[in-house]
């Protein structure tokens, strides 16, 4: 019998070879947070070839390769060797961390991941920061623009290194030709998280700043993480968007939250929050305020554009964000405990909504016992 013919055999073998997978992606800061969410759905990806893990303790997932070390070890560049794809999630952006540290350990780390992905040979790295680079401003367009200016200042929690973060990805591939960067800008975060934003939700009154006008578009985290596994399959590239469609008005919010508003004007909510954040008993500047008070909602087209769509609504997050604060009591960005949240929310409007008159009292007893 004669041998089949030799394209009769390469269709053969095409037929019982399984397919190759996709890219091997590294994730770093990936044994919390949104790290470990990431880095569990990418190793359970039949799209995903390999997932390599680096973070400062071994994580959960053992499906991942492992490495323990700190991301502004040079040494990470030995780690990253084999890898395609970089998504770059080890940033601090506690409100309790000192910010020069925080600063320090956020913009050395990204400065040495780009340039360690480089040496390594890899292609993309994925930054990941937020929707609050575009600044939270009065005359914003609803929504902004994906490529709309970059307009916020270093005057709220982290937004400078977030800033900083983006000066240095865009830097990177001129830097080192061939290396590619796609940066990821979530809306407010909900799942998980403990910002100043999520804060917000934990006071006895929502702050509304008189002439101000709040709107609001969540991200949920599983929204967030599905996006970025789409930016390390290279579906989505750029900068761009996540969160809900959409954008709930102030009044929305406080139907829907059941929490009533308490208004106070601009002068009297930026003077006291300024105050109260300069002399330590705050860990929110007054800064953060601009984004409860000015419209910074985004499109989110260009995932669209990629067949990317969110699970979650905006009205669904916000509901996920009640349930997951319920319990806490904070005021002016600080959490209290009960007794003396009450007696915030049973004072007058400036001080229950900024808490001065608890925190302040707990100051000078604290000045009393030295």
């Amino acid at each position: 019998m004669s041998s089949p013919d030799p394209q009769v055999r390469a269709a053969r073998n095409r037929s019982t070879t399984p397919p190759s997978r996709g890219p091997v992606v590294a994730v770093t800061g990936a044994a919390s947070g949104v790290g470990d969410l990431l880095t569990r759905r990418l190793a359970a990806s039949e799209e995903i070839k390999q997932v390599i893990a680096i973070d400062e303790r071994r994580g959960e997932v053992s499906e991942a390769q492992w490495h323990v070390l700190d991301v502004r070890d040079p040494a990470i560049a030995e780690k990253l060797r084999g890898a395609d794809v970089v998504v770059h999630l080890a940033l601090d952006l506690d409100l309790e961390t000192d910010a020069t540290a925080r600063t320090a350990y956020n913009v050395r780390g990204t400065q040495t991941v780009l340039t360690a992905a480089a040496a390594a040979g890899v292609h993309r790295v994925v930054l990941c920061t937020s929707a609050m680079v575009y600044g939270a401003l009065p005359d914003n367009d609803i929504p902004l623009s994906e490529d709309a200016e970059l307009r916020a200042t270093a005057e709220a929690t982290g937004v400078g290194d977030l800033l900083e973060i983006e000066r240095l990805g865009r830097r990177a591939p001129r830097a080192h030709p061939g290396l590619n960067v796609t940066v990821v800008r979530p809306a407010v975060l909900v799942g998980g998280t403990d910002t100043a934003l999520t804060r917000y939700f934990e006071s006895p009154r929502l702050l509304v700043v008189a002439g101000s006008r709040p709107t609001w578009q969540f991200c949920h985290v599983d929204d967030l993480v599905s996006a970025l596994e789409y930016a390390a399959l290279e579906k989505a590239d750029g900068e761009f968007a996540v969160g809900c469609d959409g954008w709930l008005e102030q009044e929305e919010v406080e139907e829907l939250s059941g929490i009533r508003r308490m208004e106070l004007p601009s002068a009297v909510a930026l003077g006291a929050a300024a105050r109260l954040h300069r002399i330590g008993l705050t860990p929110s500047p007054a800064g953060d305020l601009a984004y409860t008070m000015h419209p910074w909602v985004v499109s989110v087209s260009r995932l669209h554009d990629a067949g990317w769509r969110p699970r979650w609504t905006n009205e669904e997050v916000l509901a996920a964000l009640l349930e997951e604060v319920e319990g806490r009591h904070t005021v002016a960005g600080r959490r209290l405990g009960r007794k003396d949240a009450t007696a915030a929310g049973a004072a007058g409007a400036t001080v229950a909504l900024l808490g001065t008159a608890a925190l302040v009292r707990r100051a000078r007893k604290a000045r009393r016992r030295l």
